[in-house]
Formats: structure tokens, C-alpha cells, sequence
């Protein structure tokens, strides 16, 4: 016993050594943070000791997903994926001239989320865990063939995901498989472009997708935090979607359809399995929704317990990794003992008072979204509301009965803010099938398609509106292809709003109305760049009531101004770096 006792004594010193305490800090010790792939254990001795028995495997592949968790990568879901859309303003009375430039369309090399570090971080763990894994095999019996291939699903996935990220986000990026474990190791690599490091995401979770746990396998929090097969049919499917809009391959969105329909057969054969009727108390109901009155209180708050409707959503415990980059942008800035009473950003004026021709979000009054999504709903004077969604301390869905909205209040606790970030749920995944299914029509005369795609809308539209409402949506307002695509995008911001989807579902947006486009090459390499589809920068702009609008079609001309720039810090460590091309910088990088 007194051995034992010894032995995981030892084994728990070498975890923290190894992983807790460079997650602690924020990076790991030593390193700039503008340093290439950066990502160093504090100690190679000990790196080579850990590896040795199955639990180590377990807490490394628990230690990279807790990296997704950082600071850094929750605020960048929000301001890479919403802030420069249209649904979100600084809050007036909040100084931050780095959202003001934002918000001016005037990105700057220096800018704090140019940085990609944290992303590459969780890349290089990945990588770890991938080179050290196999060899564990031969040290611990208990450590099996299957068990490796399980591990080695996940980290791909994993990696997977962050490098999506960073091409919708900086298009053209470095793409590494390679561990950096010491500066010996370290590559100093070129941008790929899109095209490369998307079929690299899509030939890695081609590899995992027979390995890879189905949902319900592990029977806790796994199930949605850690990647299953209907999670990485989900991120396959947001591929596909992704690159077709940019090279108009109807193939590819077909593989969306494919992709989208096993998730939905997993779904459907699962609660077969294991309820005797439908969550919602249909006997027929294939997709298992939840009903209007209980969604968002289900999918949002639900005791800080994960949804059935989730596939994958980052689990935090509101202790020693409570959410706090959500809770300063969405709920309250500040910290602890003294704390700002709003947010860092609020919705736009686009969630007030609905109306049917366009201007706004939602055009009917019987939507429970509209009233549980923002605070202060239904103000026809309000120029930008606080957001409830994910943040509200009751979790209570206010009904459009009462035709009311609810009041703000400050009451959540600001110490263990326990709130789970949603990578990808059902709903989601339902629009992106009615998304590509509009882009496989023939033409608008394709009825049979554009049906489906409307009732996979009306789906998620019905069921969060009122019983009876007399203002649900009819399929012959929609009989073009054009309108059908319209509804589909307008329908995943009513259902999507503030979850760091927006701007991405607009550059697709934009994509599939752009020729020229070439996803194969860098935009450093050329000087002729597609122009973009000006109906969507129209949508961007109308966030703002008065002429700051202005700076959005002036100054967002082409396919470079979708993207941010390099921060500086990387260009001068890597030379091989290109910066996008698209922003004038008046002031010249040197590189070392």
C-alpha cells in the first residue's frame, strides 16, 4: 500500500509538472507569447518519465481539451465569429479604441486578437500527445491498440477544428503536425493556403471517423465535451459547407446533406435506444427537439448541465476554469472586487421591436427567441441591449404570452462562472443541411429541393414559436432560390445569435456570389482579388444607426478585407511569414 501510495504520488507530481502548471499561467514558462508554435514543457526530464502508463495518456488528452478552455480562444470565438458581424456593438459607454477600430474597419498588426498563439497552442498538444501515445503502448499492457486509435481520433479532430478556425479567420496559415518540444524543434513554416489545410482537417477526420466514440458511449460529460463521431460528422459537415461557398462545388455541399443525415439518424437511433417516446412527446418526431417553452432554458442554462441538443460544447466547472472571457464580453466587465454592472459588448438594435420587412432580426412577436434573447425586448427606442443568452442568472424562457421581455439584472455570482461555450448543436447542424441543399437546387424552378430546405427552416422556426401562431413562416413566400438562401442565413441569426457563428455564415454568404475566387493560391501571391458581394456588406452595415456604416462599404472591397492581419510579433520571428495584403501598414515590419 505504502508503494502504491508512492507511486501516484509521483505519477500526480508529474501531471502538474508537466500540464496544470503551464495551462496556469496562461502559456508555457518562458516563452514570448509572440514566439511561432510556442509550447514548451518546463522540464525534459520529466517529459520523458511521464509517459509510461494509460492514465498519463488520459490526462494529456483531458489537458489539451482544458487548453481550448483559455482565455485567449473564448474571446476570440466571439470577436473573430460575432463582433464583426452584425449582431454586436461595443457598449457606448465602454473605451476600448482597439473594438472602436474594429468597429471602423481599421485592423492593425498589433491588434491583441490578431493573435493566433493560443490556437497553435492547442495544435502543439495535440501533436504531443499524438508522438509520445503510441509509444505508451509498449510500457502499459493496459494501454491497448483501440485505446491509442480513441486517443489518436481526438487529437485529430482536435487539431482538426483549431486549424478551421484559423483559416476562417486569417485565410492563408502556417499548417504543423510536427511536436515542439523544445526549441531544437522548432520550424520556421509558410502560409498554406485554404485549400491545402482544409483537405489535410478533412483527410484527418476521415482517419478518426471510424475511431472515434459514438455519443452516449462514455456516459458523463465526455459525451458532449470531448469530440464524438456526430461531433466530427458536425465539423466535417462545416468544412464541406465552407469550402463549397468558396469554390461553388456542388459536391461538396452534397457531402454537407450526407454528413448532416448521419447525424440525424445517430440522433433519432439514439433515443430510440434509450427512451421509451420522443423528448418532446411525439411518438413521430425524428428530431427530437425541444418544445418552444423549455429550449432556452434547456439548451442554455439547464443546471450547468449539457444539452441533448449539443454536440460538442467546452465544459467549464466554474471553479478552476470559469468562463470568463463569456462573462466580460456578454454579462459583466470587470473582475471580482470591482466590477463594471455591463457588458463589453450588447447586441444591436437589430434584436428590438420585430418587423417583417427585412430591418430586423425577427419579424414576429410569437418568437420566444426574440423575447429570451436580449434583454429589453420589444424597444422601439433602443439603440443596443444586453444580451441574456448564455448569461442570464435565472435561466427562466420568457414567453411571448406575457408580452414582456426581461429585465437585466446583475445578480449571477462574478466568482465561478459556470458556463459551458456551444461549439455545435442540432439546430445548427439542421440549417447547414437546408443551407446546402439550397445550393444543389438546379435552378428556382426546383421546387421538390427548395421544399426541403424550407421545411428543415420551418423545423427550427416552429418550434420556437408560440402554439397556433398565425405568422409562421409559408413556403410560397420563399420560391426562389435567392429567397430560400436569404431564409436559411436570416433563420441561423434569429437561432445562432452571440454563439460566434454570424460573421463566419457571412463570409460564406459572400462567397458563393463572388467569382474569382481561387482557394488554392495565397492572397500574397497575386494582386487581383475577387470583389465582394455587396448585399452582404449592406447586412454588416445596418447595425449601425447612423453613418458608421459608412466605413464598411467603403473600406471592405475584396476578399483580403475578410480576413485579419498577421500579428506583428509573428511576422518578425518567422520570415517566411506574408502579411495580408489588404490593409495598407504605414509602418514597415522588420524581420529578423
Amino acid at each position: 500500500m505504502k508503494n502504491y501510495i508512492i507511486n501516484k504520488t509521483r505519477e500526480f507530481l508529474r501531471f502538474m509538472v508537466y500540464i496544470l502548471l503551464p495551462l496556469i499561467g496562461g502559456g508555457w514558462v518562458g516563452v514570448s507569447c509572440n514566439d511561432f508554435l510556442t509550447i514548451y514543457p518546463t522540464d525534459r526530464i520529466v517529459a520523458e518519465d511521464f509517459w509510461k502508463t494509460k492514465s498519463d495518456v488520459e490526462q494529456m488528452v483531458d489537458g489539451t481539451y482544458q487548453s481550448m478552455l483559455s482565455y485567449d480562444i473564448q474571446e476570440r470565438a466571439i470577436i473573430w465569429g460575432a463582433f464583426r458581424s452584425d449582431e454586436l456593438i461595443k457598449y457606448s459607454a465602454y473605451s476600448d479604441n482597439t473594438l472602436d477600430n474594429i468597429e471602423g474597419v481599421n485592423l492593425l498588426p498589433t491588434m491583441k486578437y490578431c493573435n493566433w498563439s493560443a490556437f497553435y497552442k492547442v495544435i502543439n498538444n495535440c501533436n504531443i500527445v499524438l508522438n509520445h501515445a503510441p509509444g505508451v503502448m509498449a510500457e502499459d499492457p493496459e494501454f491497448t491498440e483501440g485505446d491509442y486509435q480513441v486517443v489518436k481520433a481526438q487529437m485529430l479532430a482536435l487539431r482538426s477544428l483549431c486549424y478551421f478556425y484559423l483559416v476562417r479567420t486569417f485565410r492563408d496559415v502556417p499548417y504543423s503536425v510536427k511536436a515542439v518540444e523544445d526549441d531544437s524543434q522548432i520550424e520556421l513554416l509558410p502560409q498554406l493556403s485554404p485549400g491545402e489545410v482544409l483537405q489535410h482537417c478533412l483527410d484527418d477526420l476521415a482517419a478518426a471517423e471510424p475511431y472515434i466514440m459514438r455519443t452516449g458511449a462514455y456516459g458523463d460529460w465526455r459525451d458532449k465535451g470531448y469530440f464524438t463521431r456526430d461531433a466530427v460528422h458536425a465539423l466535417m459537415a462545416d468544412i464541406y459547407l465552407w469550402r463549397a461557398a468558396m469554390t461553388h462545388n456542388k459536391s461538396d455541399y452534397k457531402q454537407v446533406i450526407g454528413l448532416v443525415d448521419k447525424v440525424v439518424a445517430a440522433k433519432d437511433q439514439y433515443y430510440v435506444e434509450n427512451y421509451t417516446k420522443s423528448v418532446t412527446g411525439e411518438e413521430d418526431d425524428s428530431l427530437h427537439l425541444y418544445e418552444a417553452a423549455e429550449a432556452f432554458n434547456m439548451i442554455f442554462n439547464n443546471n450547468n448541465m449539457n444539452s441533448h441538443e449539443s454536440i460538442l460544447e467546452w465544459q467549464y466547472n466554474g471553479q478552476n476554469n470559469s468562463n470568463k472571457a463569456l462573462e466580460n464580453y456578454y454579462y459583466q466587465s470587470g473582475n471580482e472586487d470591482n466590477y463594471k454592472s455591463t457588458s463589453i459588448v450588447m447586441a444591436s438594435s437589430l434584436f428590438a421591436t420585430p418587423k417583417k420587412d427585412g430591418t430586423q432580426i425577427y419579424i414576429s412577436t410569437n418568437d420566444y427567441r426574440f423575447w429570451n434573447n436580449v434583454y429589453g425586448a420589444n424597444s422601439d427606442e433602443a439603440e443596443q441591449l444586453s444580451i441574456r443568452k448564455m448569461v442570464d442568472a435565472s435561466g427562466n424562457t420568457v414567453s411571448p404570452i406575457l408580452g414582456t421581455g426581461a429585465t437585466k439584472s446583475n445578480s449571477r455570482q462574478f466568482k465561478e462562472f459556470r458556463q459551458n461555450w456551444i461549439v455545435y448543436r442540432f439546430t445548427d447542424l439542421l440549417l447547414m443541411k437546408a443551407e446546402a441543399l439550397v445550393e444543389t437546387a438546379a435552378d428556382s424552378t426546383d421546387a421538390v429541393t427548395l421544399q426541403k430546405a424550407f421545411d428543415l427552416v420551418k423545423a427550427v422556426n416552429d418550434r420556437s414559436m408560440t402554439k397556433n401562431a398565425g405568422d409562421k413562416l409559408v413556403f410560397t413566400d420563399y420560391g426562389t432560390m435567392a429567397s430560400m438562401e436569404q431564409l436559411v442565413l436570416d433563420e441561423r441569426e434569429r437561432e445562432l445569435c452571440f454563439e460566434g457563428k454570424r460573421w463566419f455564415d457571412l463570409m460564406r454568404y459572400s462567397y458563393r456570389h463572388m467569382t474569382g475566387v481561387n482557394i488554392n493560391q495565397r492572397l500574397a501571391d497575386t494582386d487581383a482579388w475577387p470583389a465582394l458581394y455587396n448585399p452582404m456588406l449592406k447586412l454588416i452595415a445596418r447595425k449601425y444607426s447612423g453613418g458608421g456604416g459608412e466605413a464598411v462599404t467603403y473600406k471592405m472591397k475584396n476578399e483580403t478585407q475578410l480576413y485579419w492581419l498577421i500579428r506583428e510579433g509573428e511576422l518578425k520571428v518567422n520570415s517566411l511569414l506574408k502579411q495580408n495584403p489588404g490593409y495598407q501598414i504605414v509602418e514597415t515590419i522588420s524581420k529578423n
